[in-house]
């Protein structure tokens, strides 16, 4: 409760202060990390910095974020937010029409977290950035999130590095790029859509099917395929797509 108040007076204080567009900007950043900070300038959020957040936090954050018209970017990183945190957090970017940004790197996200925010995402439309790097959404998480791009018409950024999506969730990668118009930057760095057995990361099957949708892709412009294993027959698959879409401004692999 007392987090819901200070938010509301956050807000209200905002919304009347006579701060620059920048000043104003940078408040509307919230991050709660492991990076250190000096207590003189947290106060209160450092609290939240140094323990686990848990679902209970999450779920309180998710309500205000329901009733909050001025956050832009959220980071909860680390934290292990738990199945119900993460639930809430999706319920309420159904609801929020400001945050634009949302990092939740490192959270041990499996397949059910993945579903909830694939659902919010379908249902999202001011979100453009979403970072899920080294979490565990396995195959069927990843499938339903990338499916959920056939439907975002918002988001333009997605860091995936270092989730086991497998083979299927490749294939349902390579089906979404051929149909999402918005999506402008992807990093797939060791991404593991090879084998569902071996883990073989990207491998030179899922480069080709890769290959295949950047054919048709015409937003995209920066993908990070690093240490991926892509093999010299999905290099060259990557290689005859570039040239036949220079659209990339950026491709590391």
């Amino acid at each position: 409760m007392k987090f819901l108040k200070a938010l509301e007076l956050f807000e209200e204080i905002l919304k009347n202060s006579q701060h620059s567009p920048d000043d104003q900007r940078s408040a509307t950043i919230w991050k709660f990390s492991c990076d250190k900070f000096g207590p003189e300038n947290l106060n209160e959020l450092i609290k939240l910095k140094k323990n686990n957040i848990g679902s209970e936090g999450v779920k309180a954050l998710a309500d205000a974020l329901c009733k909050n018209s001025t956050l832009k970017t959220l980071k909860i990183k680390k934290k292990g937010i738990g199945s119900e945190g993460v639930k809430a957090l999706a319920d309420a970017l159904c609801k929020n029409s400001t945050l634009t940004s949302l990092d939740l790197q490192e959270n041990h996200l499996g397949p059910e977290e993945g579903k909830a925010l694939a659902d919010a995402l379908c249902k999202n439309s001011t979100l453009t950035s979403l970072e899920l790097y080294e979490n565990n959404l396995g195959s069927e998480g990843g499938k339903a999130l990338v499916n959920a791009l056939c439907k975002n018409s918002t988001l333009t950024s997605l860091i995936l590095w270092n989730n086991n999506l497998g083979s299927e969730g490749g294939k349902a990668l390579a089906d979404a790029l051929c149909k999402n118009s918005t999506l402008t930057s992807l990093d797939l760095y060791m991404i593991e859509l090879g084998s569902e057995e071996g883990y073989n990361t990207l491998g030179s099957e899922g480069a080709k099917a890769l290959a295949d949708a950047l054919c048709k892709n015409s937003m995209l412009t920066s993908l990070d395929l690093s240490l991926n294993k892509l093999g010299s027959e999905g290099g060259k698959a990557l290689a005859d797509a570039l040239l036949q879409e220079l659209h990339a401004d950026f491709f590391d692999f």
